[in-house]
């Protein structure tokens, strides 16, 4: 049976060779950020010229073609997706798929150095929930891990997401040597405050001018350490991600955890990527791009772009072969975590 869009039209799902439907698509709006994480970005970076990008209506088209394919859950990402300027002109665009049924959720992924100034224009607009990454609590750790952040922006902005009465949830990469100590105290941080924690293992994308092997953490002994001052309970719920998910039995908080390297979550994989230059990846782990610009600004239909989609869906691998070079100490991708889009 054909699944249904917003209004009763049928629609085409996209499922790709290994039966996988796709629903999930996130989109990196800008590669710029306001903040250079030693684990993503180089110190000094060199960004696409702004004349490169996607204006906000040709976003829009483009995630529209793909909710119009059966795509229920819409994430924009970047860099920061807030130092886009007009992003929340195409926020607001992106919500009539919200009011029409189409789309089931509409949501981002941020630093939090620009929340205080969007969190309730964003929650008016009928975002629920929202992920703010933060991979530490100390002043001093944040501003080094960031190099140019301020941990009292972004914790006034988590203040002002949650009085919006956004659903806030922490993403907090496991770094090692740098925060591991600190995992559990961010654990009841977060549940103190009614916020889920996700972690989440060093990805091997992109030259950040260090070696992968001195970050990379494997979740695996984060967890067994966690496990010797909490009670983790295995639940079965899920946002439409790549995290599972425990209880915390002394907090009552969720806990999750991203283990691309530990162990891949290929199998179940539902997200496709899209670039603020218009270049689709099936795959966060491999470097096969289709470029939907080109049937995107060839017709005001959208006959090429469907086919563009389909073919590209057609070839999305069955999983990625996330590594980390111990002998040569590169990365796995040379593309940039924030060209991707996470």
């Amino acid at each position: 049976m054909d699944a249904l869009a917003g209004a009763g039209r049928p629609v085409r799902p996209l499922v790709d060779p290994f039966a996988r439907a796709i629903t999930y698509l996130r989109v990196s709006v800008t590669d710029r950020c306001d903040f250079r994480c030693v684990y993503c970005m180089a110190e000094n970076m060199t960004f696409l010229p702004k004349a490169d990008l996607l204006s906000r209506e040709e976003l829009d088209r483009l995630c529209s073609a793909f909710i119009e394919r059966g795509v229920r859950k819409l994430r924009l990402t970047g860099g920061e997706p807030l130092v886009r300027r007009g992003i929340m002109t195409l926020f607001g665009s992106l919500a009539r798929h919200l009011r029409s049924g189409a789309l089931e959720e509409l949501t981002l992924t941020t630093n939090g150095s620009q929340l205080a100034k969007y969190a309730h224009e964003l929650a008016a607009l009928g975002i629920k929930r929202i992920n703010v990454s933060l991979d530490t609590l100390d002043p001093e750790k944040f501003h080094a891990v960031t190099r140019w952040g301020e941990l009292d922006k972004v914790l006034a902005g988590i203040d002002a997401a949650q009085a919006a009465g956004l659903e806030v949830k922490i993403n907090t990469v496991a770094l090692k040597g740098i925060n591991e100590n600190e995992l559990s105290d961010l654990v009841r941080w977060a549940h103190g405050r009614g916020m889920g924690l996700t972690l989440i293992e060093v990805m091997p994308l992109g030259d950040v001018g260090g070696g992968r092997l001195d970050q990379y953490l494997p979740l695996s002994l984060v967890r067994a350490r966690l496990a010797d001052q909490f009670t983790l309970q295995d639940i079965g719920y899920r946002t439409g991600g790549p995290a599972r998910y425990m209880r915390v039995a002394e907090t009552g908080g969720r806990l999750g955890f991203i283990t691309p390297l530990t162990h891949n979550f290929c199998e179940s994989c539902n997200r496709v990527r899209l670039t603020c230059t218009g270049t689709l990846y099936t795959c966060l782990g491999q470097e096969a791009a289709t470029d939907l610009r080109s049937a995107l600004r060839a017709s005001e239909g959208t006959g090429l772009l469907d086919r563009a989609i389909e073919d590209a869906i057609a070839r999305k691998p069955k999983g990625h072969e996330f590594i980390i070079d111990r002998r040569h100490q590169r990365p796995a991708l040379a593309r940039h975590m924030s060209v991707t889009g996470g």
